[in-house]
């Protein structure tokens, strides 16, 4: 009976074999595996290092725990998503430079984040040039008016649109005739133009006067309120000539409502105009979106119950970057600039972050974002068409909530 011997190779022909195989191991990976295309570069300009750092890390926290939960999904268009993060200097050489190192090295399709005017001022041409979406924090009108081509756009309602609601505010009040003491900017003759014409429709008779922020007195501006005896009086400064005009309104006697911007009437407000000055004075602010999906969402993935409009607005730049792209098919600053209008899209499904908005999107269903801030929705300057507001009133020398607008 024969039997069969197993095939046995020789030691030549066994070397050989492994030589093979090792060599086919080494190269194995980069023939048969494609290489993993590059992260989308995403971009954020925040302090980190000075008075605001600890504001600015809670936002790039935040947008980090976005992108870790959009990689872990399969990231956008097939790729992941990075974020490169450059400090906010009170410096604006250093945050020019700051800028440039994320545009021309790190290669940011979006600059997120971006507090100060004069900063953004400056960065608004660089990324234009660029083709460079910003999405920024700063209020000032001029940023949106500068040539952008579409490159800009900002979370934060501008200083046009927030003094608008002192226009709001009284007539939410019934107030007859509101007058308005601005200091000489290039905020006063818009904002005053804006209120007026709200008011005027409503009824309400609306009085001006611009003035000097360097005089140590106001009592010839009040003065000339006194004759105008209006029911409320709106402070449009800051906080050093608020509390002279305050002053100067308790000493004049005068009996109406007294309403400023939150960043002059706040704490030290109090402590420096003093209790019996302060009290009954109303301020009005941007807030977040509180009571909102969106809101609820970012306090469960912050663990933080209370969330500033900053950190809410970082946490609204990054989904609303993330979508864009994701609805225009193209992960550039372009496609951002092109598709940030279309996903707030009214008629579509309504999502508050990026992963609900990704999958509407890879169903091929239209999308409206409404976020943690606010209903992100952008005229055509980039501006922010409408925004929540609080007001709050001095009581006993505490600041409660009022009202929202």
């Amino acid at each position: 009976m024969r039997t069969t011997r197993p095939f046995l190779p020789s030691r030549r022909g066994l070397l050989g074999a492994i030589a093979a195989s090792g060599a086919l191991a080494f190269v194995g990976p980069h023939r048969l595996v494609a290489a993993e295309p590059q992260p989308i570069q995403l971009g954020l300009l925040v302090p980190l290092t000075e008075q605001g750092g600890p504001d600015g890390s809670s936002i790039m926290a935040a947008q980090q725990a976005v992108l870790d939960e959009v990689n872990a999904a399969g990231g956008v268009l097939g790729r992941r998503i990075a974020l490169a993060v450059a400090d906010d200097l009170s410096d604006l050489k250093a945050t020019v430079r700051a800028v440039r190192q994320l545009i021309d090295t790190d290669k940011v399709e979006v600059i997120m984040g971006i507090w100060a005017s004069a900063d953004a001022a400056a960065i608004v041409p660089l990324c234009r040039a660029a083709k460079t979406m910003m999405l920024s924090f700063a209020a000032a009108d001029s940023i949106t008016q500068l040539p952008h081509q579409g490159y800009v756009a900002r979370t934060q309602p501008s200083n046009s649109l927030q003094a608008l609601q002192f226009g709001r505010f009284a007539v939410g009040e019934g107030v007859r005739h509101l007058f308005i003491l601005m200091p000489r900017d290039s905020l006063s003759e818009s904002a005053v133009k804006n209120i007026t014409a709200y008011c005027g429709p409503q009824g309400t008779k609306v009085s001006a006067l611009i003035y000097d922020v360097r005089k140590t007195s106001f009592r010839a501006e009040l003065d000339e309120v006194a004759r105008a005896n209006p029911d409320m009086l709106a402070l449009g400064g800051y906080l050093p000539d608020t509390v002279v005009l305050a002053q100067d309104a308790y000493r004049a006697e005068f009996k109406g409502k007294i309403v400023g911007f939150a960043y002059a009437i706040g704490p030290r407000f109090i402590e420096r105009a003093g209790p019996a000055v302060a009290d009954g004075a109303y301020a009005i602010e941007p807030v977040p979106a509180i009571g909102s999906s969106g809101y609820a969402r970012l306090q469960r993935l912050t663990a933080r119950r209370d969330l500033d409009t900053y950190l809410c607005q970082g946490y609204d730049q990054i989904n609303l970057a993330v979508l864009a792209m994701a609805r225009g098919k193209t992960a550039t600053g372009s496609g951002i600039r092109d598709n940030l209008r279309k996903i707030g899209d009214p008629r579509g499904v309504a999502v508050d972050n990026a992963l609900d908005g990704l999958k509407a999107l890879a169903a091929g269903r239209a999308i409206n974002y409404e976020g943690a801030s606010g209903p992100c929705k952008f005229t055509a300057s980039g501006d922010l068409a409408a925004a929540n507001f609080r007001v709050s009133v001095v009581r006993g020398g505490a600041i409660e909530t009022y009202k929202l607008l």
